[in-house]
């Protein structure tokens, strides 16, 4: 299977016909033609059924077009990487961001990292773990910042960064105000507003089950920018990480939660080849003498 073939085989899927396919993709059509044949042969089946009006997909094609359009769009991406790689000078390093961490916790260490090395490319990717975990494994990422709940697999390693508290946060003009802690019963009277990317989503829900405790979800997202924008709003409160809260933003306020006290521990996870690799070294060395 040939990428050209792949490309054609695109081209004729988006524009509904193989003579507007050659026109867009510049070729002759009785070449593209030939070229997508021998993709049929391969495939064993035909990809396209031709009918007056154009051609559509076949059940085959239907089932291959996913595949190929997302091996065309990272052949595409490589070879973006690839000119800007000899072209730039520059050397991609590829960080994996877990989506509850903040960026403002973290983001001046990298800004530092990255003006004392210019000719560092930093590529930040922000997901759920699982996500990020499975691209560190295909090697599409370098280095991974989590908060894992469950033991690593044998061929990664990780770098303990900083501990956090959970915060119970409100809008400044929440009768929470007054108090210097809030326990979880006491939220329980209270609008909850759900952060459904938690990674300790369950193990709160474990923990409320034991004290008999309802937390009432009077919103739900997977957004942390929206849950903040409901809590300043007033909608109700909601438990995140300490460094999550915005600072210097008068409408917010939080305090320390207890009873029970929650903690979670944010990590920079590598596999062991990826200490072979000078950049994540150097990255790892930083990591060390700035939060360890």
């Amino acid at each position: 299977m040939e990428m050209q073939q792949i490309r054609y085989f695109l081209a004729v899927c988006d524009k509904g016909s193989f003579t507007r396919a050659a026109q867009s993709t510049y070729v002759a059509q009785p070449s593209l033609t030939q070229a997508i044949k021998k993709l049929e042969d391969e495939l064993g089946g035909e990809l396209f059924s031709r009918e007056r009006s154009g051609c559509r997909l076949t059940s085959l094609g239907r089932l291959v077009e996913p595949t190929l359009r997302q091996i065309f769009r990272e052949a595409q991406t490589i070879k973006a990487e690839a000119i800007r790689f000899s072209r730039l000078n520059t050397v991609p390093l590829r960080i994996g961001m877990l989506t509850t961490i903040a960026a403002q916790h973290l983001s001046p260490f990298f800004a530092d990292f990255q003006q004392e090395r210019p000719h560092l490319e930093l590529e930040l990717v922000v997901d759920n773990e699982s996500n990020l975990l499975l691209q560190l494994d295909e090697d599409r990422l370098d280095l991974v910042v989590s908060a894992p709940t469950s033991p690593l697999p044998a061929q990664l390693q990780s770098l303990k960064l900083y501990e956090e508290r959970y915060v119970v946060v409100f809008n400044d003009k929440h009768r929470f105000n007054q108090l210097s802690v809030i326990d979880l019963a006491a939220i329980q009277s209270e609008p909850y507003l759900d952060r459904l990317n938690c990674e300790l989503r369950e193990t709160l829900r474990g923990v409320c089950m034991g004290k008999q405790i309802d937390l009432y979800a009077a919103y739900r997202s997977n957004s942390e920018e929206w849950i903040l924008g409901m809590v300043r709003a007033g909608i109700g409160v909601a438990l995140m990480p300490e460094f999550s809260v915005p600072k210097k933003v008068d409408e917010l306020k939080f305090r320390y939660l207890s009873d029970p006290e929650i903690r979670r521990t944010v990590c920079a996870i590598y596999p062991v080849s990826a200490t072979a690799n000078p950049e994540v070294n150097q990255l790892l060395g930083r990591l060390r003498t700035g939060f360890c």
